[in-house]
C-alpha cells in the first residue's frame, strides 16, 4: 500500500479536492501535525479516522515505524495546512518509505507558495523558495544578497513581527507582493515596490504572510548576442530552435521571436 501525501486547505475549507477527501476517507490512520486542527477539518467533512500526531519533535522516531505500517495499512500524511514537506514535516517519512521500498503517492492540492506566486503577478520564470528567511547572521545576509542580485522570483514565508525588518533590508525599488491571510476572510494582496509595501504596512500587520520578491532589479540585462549564444547552446544540447529560444527568453527577459529569428538565420 502507498503512503498518500494529502494537501489540505490553507484557509478556506472548500479548497480541498475530491481525491484528497477520498484518500482521507479510505485511510486506516492519518498522520498529522496537530490532531485538533486536522480533527476540525475531518469533522467538517464528516470523516472519522484515527489520528496520529506526527510533527517535527517526533518525526525522527516515528518515521521508520510509520514506513513499516504503510506495508499493511493505508496511511495518509497531512500537515496543518497546505502540502506536507513544504516548510512542514514529512521529509523523513518519505525518505523512510523510499528506503524501505514502500510506494509513495503525492496528491496535488493547496499550497501557499503557488497561490502567492500566482496572486503576486510577478514573473514565474525562475522561482526560488527559501521558506522562512534566517533571522540573523551570515545566512540571512547571503539570502538577502542573493535576492538583490539574482533575477529570479523569491517566495518567502515571513512572520508579521519581522515583515518590517525584512522589507527594510531589501532594495527599496524592488517589486514585491505581500500576501496576507490567503484564502481567508481578511485576505489581502499588496503589490508594489518594497518602499511602498514598507509604508503600507508601517502601522503593523497581522496574520500569516507570504512575501514574493522579484530579485535582481539592479542587474543589467544581458547583451542580445549573449542571449543568442545561450540559445545556441541549448540547441547543441538537443532542444529545437523554438524551445531553445523560448527557454532563453524566459531566463533573460528578451523576446522569443527575436532570438528565434537570429537562431534560424545564422
Amino acid at each position: 500500500m502507498p503512503l498518500v501525501v494529502v494537501p489540505t486547505p490553507i484557509g478556506n475549507l472548500e479548497d480541498i479536492t475530491l481525491r484528497a477527501l477520498r484518500a482521507l476517507r479510505e485511510a486506516d490512520v492519518i498522520a498529522c501535525e496537530d490532531t485538533r486542527r486536522t480533527g476540525r477539518l475531518l469533522t467538517h467533512y464528516e470523516i472519522k479516522k484515527p489520528l496520529l500526531a506526527y510533527h517535527e519533535h517526533n518525526e525522527d522516531r516515528l518515521a521508520p515505524e510509520l514506513a513499516e505500517r504503510v506495508r499493511t495499512e493505508k496511511v495518509a500524511l497531512v500537515s496543518d495546512a497546505g502540502t506536507p514537506l513544504v516548510s512542514d514535516p514529512g521529509y523523513r517519512l518519505l525518505q523512510a518509505c523510499i528506503e524501505a521500498g514502500v510506494e509513495v503517492e503525492a496528491l496535488p492540492g493547496p499550497s501557499a507558495v503557488m497561490t502567492a506566486l500566482v496572486a503576486s503577478g510577478l514573473p514565474a520564470d525562475v522561482v526560488v523558495f527559501p521558506g522562512f528567511p534566517p533571522r540573523k547572521g551570515r545566512e540571512r545576509k547571503e539570502l538577502l544578497d542573493r535576492i538583490s542580485n539574482e533575477p529570479s522570483t523569491f517566495v518567502l514565508f515571513e512572520s508579521p513581527h519581522r515583515l518590517a525588518k525584512t522589507l527594510k533590508e531589501l532594495p527599496a525599488e524592488m517589486l514585491v507582493a505581500v500576501c496576507r491571510e490567503l484564502t481567508k476572510l481578511h485576505e489581502e494582496v499588496f503589490r508594489g515596490t518594497v518602499a511602498e509595501a514598507a509604508e503600507h504596512f508601517g502601522g503593523g500587520v497581522r496574520g500569516e504572510i507570504v512575501l514574493v520578491v522579484r530579485g535582481g532589479t539592479d542587474e543589467e540585462p544581458p547583451d542580445f548576442e549573449e542571449v543568442v549564444e545561450r540559445a545556441r547552446g541549448y540547441v547543441v544540447q538537443g532542444e529545437s530552435p523554438s524551445r531553445a529560444a523560448a527557454r532563453a527568453a524566459k531566463e533573460t527577459g528578451r523576446k522569443r521571436g527575436e532570438i528565434y529569428d537570429r537562431l534560424v538565420s545564422s
